[in-house]
């Protein structure tokens, strides 16, 4: 008995001093990668920025226990601020946004507890990479009115969206001249080169220090000297205003008549579907960075992301899903288990209950600068040069997927891009169900159909119209040596030209080719 304790003393020694040496470090940098970001997604979102602390804090701590994985880092997500400014927007109040996220909890659940977490696995890759580089653009260009201090909530919805039709051009660009303030625009172009400056040149050297967090205090700094100095001061509008847990008004989800609201369930559906796709996508990314080799169960991993919405959605927080950017600062800062994950979402708990005050120095337009570098990454211009280099068949559905979101959402958006990947499979699979060869041998013409691997009805038209094409006195060698598996109504073309062929004095043979009954119609 002595000796089993001893051995749980001395586990949880180690386990002590792999924490204080690795995941404490690890969690107090993803917490200032976080930190910015929570307020950033939530301003994006359109949205109360507790929201987003919420969910922060919810996604650290409750999914980091639930999960089994040991480098990923919940919380908001860039890729669901369009979305989720869409659904409040559409639906009116808070509370019904709120409850569309526990409804996508509960799909995310299904989804775990179902073991149907392969789906991303159906999804062509194209379509996903669209997906992202279309969400990428609509972040960055939503933080334009912030980056000219424009701080009126209907500035996005009510002009910018408008600025590219030609009826309102003119009148658009005109307004967002007259709102240009030479204050946040020169802060946010601070802030952004010291992102630059310390992302290239400084954070090799001297990595603990995240790039976000460096580049909101610098942005910060330079709007107090501005404030002090009386040069170009930003007005109350234009800085963050996060409340106190003590003064905060919460806003927490109704399940009453809304919830047979159409709309509610739609954007459930649709936060699910972007959450676990984002979520699943980190994590194997995640996998392929741990030194240790350590495979993250997906099914768990939607049962911990499920939990975790639900109780964000019932305290008012935004969706939550695994986070590249958190979960790759987890990974590059040294940390070994989920508990560096739990510990920032403590930091950011601390964050909100004892240094609201000092948060609320941060301009929206610094802010907007670490989205616009957030969304910049989901649309490098390196993603669109690599997809080209793949051909057409990728390229094609690629550009409709990006095209299709921006012109309408998300959702439409992605299920065209997936329309468009099945139109070019079926064009494909048309084209590819044998190969035909034509030559001449004493006089004669040859012909020779070499079936592939796979003939499905699909490939019945391009077949019928091949035998159609081939002339009287000519010898036919149909082969299927190589096949695995012909469907029966191309057994059954080849039945029916069989008769077809001693009228046009075709020689035929046929090679692996079963023989099958035809059924008359009548």
């Amino acid at each position: 008995m002595r000796l089993a304790n001893n051995r749980i003393s001395r586990r949880n020694k180690i386990l002590l001093l792999s924490f204080l040496r690795h995941d404490l470090k690890a969690s107090v940098t993803v917490f200032f990668v976080a930190l910015p970001l929570c307020l950033g997604i939530s301003l994006a979102s359109e949205a109360p920025l507790l929201s987003g602390i919420i969910s922060g804090i919810i996604g650290g701590v409750i999914v980091s226990l639930i999960s089994k994985s040991p480098l990923s880092v919940s919380g908001p997500a860039a890729g669901l601020t369009a979305i989720c400014a869409a659904a409040i927007q559409s639906l009116g109040t808070l509370e019904a946004f709120y409850a569309s996220v526990v409804l996508a909890g509960i799909f995310q659940l299904l989804i775990g507890r179902f073991k149907l977490a392969g789906f991303t696995h159906l999804i062509p890759a194209s379509v996903i990479k669209g997906m992202l580089t279309a969400i990428g653009l609509i972040l960055i260009s939503k933080q334009i009115p912030f980056i000219i201090g424009y701080d009126k909530p209907d500035f996005w919805r009510n002009e910018l969206f408008n600025i590219i039709t030609f009826d309102h051009a003119f009148e658009n660009i005109d307004n967002l001249y007259h709102n240009l303030s030479a204050g946040p625009v020169l802060i946010a172009s601070g802030s952004m080169i010291v992102l630059v400056i310390w992302k290239r040149w400084i954070s090799k050297s001297i990595s603990f220090i995240p790039t976000a967090f460096i580049s909101v205090a610098a942005g910060t700094l330079i709007a107090y000297i501005f404030e002090k100095t009386g040069f170009h001061p930003l007005q109350e509008g234009q800085y963050v205003n996060l409340p106190s847990l003590s003064t905060a008004k919460l806003h927490f989800p109704q399940f009453d008549t809304t919830i047979f609201s159409a709309s509610i369930w739609k954007y459930a559906i649709l936060i699910a579907f972007v959450a676990s796709l984002e979520t699943l996508l980190s994590i194997e990314a995640i996998d392929k960075i741990d030194r240790q080799n350590r495979i993250t169960p997906q099914n768990r991993e939607m049962i911990a992301q499920g939990t975790g919405n639900i109780i964000s959605g019932i305290l008012g927080g935004l969706p939550i899903t695994a986070v590249i950017v958190r979960s790759s600062a987890n990974a590059e800062a040294g940390a070994k288990t989920r508990l560096s994950g739990i510990a920032h979402g403590i930091w950011l708990l601390l964050a909100v209950v004892a240094a609201a005050s000092l948060v609320n120095k941060i301009p929206y337009c610094v802010l907007a600068v670490i989205l616009i570098r957030t969304g910049y990454n989901l649309a490098k211009p390196s993603m669109l040069r690599s997809v080209y280099e793949q051909g057409k068949e990728q390229f094609r559905p690629f550009l409709v997927t990006v095209t299709a979101i921006l012109l309408t959402d998300l959702l439409i958006g992605v299920l065209i891009g997936i329309a468009f990947s099945l139109y070019y499979l079926l064009h494909h699979t048309y084209r590819a169900g044998f190969t035909y060869k034509v030559s001449e041998q004493n006089h004669t013409m040859y012909h020779k159909m070499e079936l592939a691997m796979n003939v499905s009805f699909l490939n019945k038209r391009k077949i019928r119209e091949t035998l159609d094409k081939i002339p009287p006195y000519s010898i036919l060698e149909i082969d299927g040596r190589d096949s695995v598996y012909i469907d029966h109504d191309i057994l059954e073309i080849f039945q029916e030209f069989r008769s077809k062929a001693r009228q046009r004095h075709i020689q035929l043979e046929l090679l692996n080719i079963p023989e099958v009954t035809i059924i008359e119609l009548h």
